[in-house]
């Protein structure tokens, strides 16, 4: 892989976190971490998850994502079950608010692209779109 191409992606990452602790700090009055926010999204993307499930896709350890889930819970953005299949786990699902926080956050943040690709739009090279579909693709495993 050409090293261009690496570093193009790698300052697009550091950005895009930026991004999103701005978007963050906007809607969420800075009260979200970007752990918590990461367990958010990983949340919207399922019904429920168990809590090392959780641990595993934020990338942390099984103790300090329950406590993460303690302090989303207080605030209302999950909630919180013991899985009936296996009593020693527990589900997490996002809740109402938790959803909406989530989508406030996303909307600020594409607003945010939108504003900043648009200054820069006759500088974007045609068919960018299938190119950066193809890196997503490859990143998927990260999800």
């Amino acid at each position: 892989m050409p090293i261009d191409i690496i570093e193009s992606l790698e300052l697009l990452v550091f950005e895009a976190i930026g991004m999103t602790a701005v978007a963050l700090s906007l809607v969420s009055t800075g009260e979200l971490t970007l752990a918590q926010w990461r367990a958010l999204v990983v949340l919207g993307r399922a019904d429920s998850l168990r809590v090392g499930e959780i641990a595993q896709a934020v990338g942390m350890s099984l103790p300090s994502a329950s406590r993460l889930i303690q302090r989303l819970e207080r605030r209302g953005l999950v909630t919180t079950e013991r899985d009936e299949s296996d009593r020693r786990a527990t589900l997490v699902r996002l809740t109402a608010t938790g959803m909406e926080v989530r989508e406030a956050v996303v909307k600020c943040r594409r607003e945010m692209m939108e504003a900043a690709l648009q200054r820069h739009a006759p500088r974007l090279p045609r068919g960018l779109a299938p190119g950066l579909s193809a890196i997503a693709t490859a990143f998927d495993q990260y999800r």
